[in-house]
């Protein structure tokens, strides 16, 4: 799917740039309803700062494919790892769940950085 919404007054999906915010269900007690609406903002950074990271590796993929570097560079992704598990901990967060997570943020990565290059090799 594109990043670009289009205007149609049809199309269910918000604008580009709108949010998605969920309205208090009835009978929620103010407390649980202001912790999810806080969540609920949380998840939309997350997701911003998903799309600008994935637009800065598309990027890098881009760049490799021209340089002729591989898609993935382990020895990077073991330092990153150890640092992540690092800041995970100091932050309250699992480590095993934050290594998980940047595992597959990775390995999404690296298939982008693969269809880029063989999207730029001559069949």
């Amino acid at each position: 799917m594109s990043a670009e919404r289009h205007t149609d007054p049809q199309d269910p999906r918000p604008a580009r740039g709108a949010e998605r915010v969920e309205a208090p269900a009835a009978g929620v007690p103010p407390q649980l309803a202001a912790y999810r609406a806080t969540i609920d903002n949380l998840d939309a950074a997350l997701v911003h700062l998903l799309a600008e990271r994935f637009r800065c590796t598309q990027q890098v993929g881009l760049l490799k494919a021209e340089l002729d570097l591989p898609p993935s560079d382990p020895a990077r992704e073991e330092r990153q790892v150890r640092r992540l598990r690092a800041l995970a901990e100091d932050s309250g967060l699992d480590p095993v769940f934050a290594e998980k997570f940047f595992a597959f943020i990775v390995a999404e990565v690296i298939r982008h950085h693969e269809a880029i290059r063989d999207a730029r090799t001559p069949a």
